[in-house]
């Protein structure tokens, strides 16, 4: 009970700093995600180096916080339908690549490729929210960004306590040893009853539009959480840090956002917009 007691204050106070950061736009919202995504990356190279792996270190921190930078879609575009983001990751992997021709050392292929790994996994994910924020304007973007916060979770809450009373059958026991089917399916419910919930009261969406949304995102949610699952197995790390008491790092509380937000994104501009 006191691991649990631990587990949602930090969440509930992670939650309302989040929740804070949104609410006032861009002028907050790009330094907490400049903050979120340093602090993420330096738990990123701190695992890779526990493999002996190496990274070019500061083009993942200068490259990741100018792709957050680029994410603001107030920034006038560098092309028609064109995006900083991708100018920012293709200047990202030229450096990267002339680097190596330049200064190969051992294992140069490597570098680049835990490098440019580490830049589309946090980065590059984590500025869909800020141009989440602003779909499809400054004031619907504020709702939007709500539901994938609210549906993860809801979805990490309702898995949690579907996993530990009823939870039989592994889900993905050479992942995750600890997530079970019934887990992911009280995830699931409990998502698709605040998605459908939300949208019923703002007056959005009809049912089937958010079953279908509340799907994505509780799997996209899933995903997330045990693709960080994977990398720490694959790098030998129990938590990808201990800097969130209960939850381990923030790339431990941070990895369903890191797939519910985009997903949201791409699912507003396909369906709705």
């Amino acid at each position: 009970m006191e691991s649990l007691s631990t587990r949602v204050t930090t969440s509930v106070v992670g939650f309302a700093l989040v929740c804070l950061a949104v609410y006032f736009g861009w002028t907050t919202l790009l330094p907490f995600l400049l903050i979120i995504g340093f602090l993420a990356l330096r738990e990123y190279v701190r695992m890779v180096d526990r493999r002996d792996i190496d990274v070019r270190r500061a083009a993942l921190y200068f490259f990741g916080a100018a792709i957050v930078i680029a994410s603001y879609p107030g920034w006038p575009a560098p092309w028609v339908g064109g995006s900083w983001r991708e100018v920012v990751l293709t200047a990202a992997t030229g450096y990267l690549l002339v680097v190596e021709v330049m200064q190969p050392g051992e294992r140069p292929l490597e570098r680049i490729v835990y490098s440019m790994f580490g830049l589309l996994y946090i980065p590059w994910l984590l500025g869909y929210g800020l141009m989440l924020r602003y779909t499809p304007d400054a004031e619907g973007g504020l709702l939007f960004f709500a539901l994938p916060l609210l549906a993860t979770f809801a979805a990490d809450t309702g898995g949690y306590f579907f996993g530990y009373f009823f939870g039989k059958r592994k889900l993905a026991p050479e992942v995750s040893p600890g997530k079970t089917v019934e887990g992911a399916l009280g995830g699931l419910l409990f998502s698709f009853f605040v998605v459908v919930l939300v949208t019923r009261l703002a007056n959005i969406w009809s049912l089937p539009d958010a079953f279908l949304y509340a799907v994505m995102v509780a799997s996209a949610s899933q995903l997330g959480d045990l693709s960080e699952s994977l990398i720490k197995r694959s790098l030998g790390a129990k938590d990808s840090g201990n800097s969130m008491p209960g939850h381990g790092g923030i790339l431990d509380r941070l990895d369903s956002l890191l797939f519910a937000v985009p997903i949201t994104y791409i699912f507003l501009n396909i369906n709705v917009f």
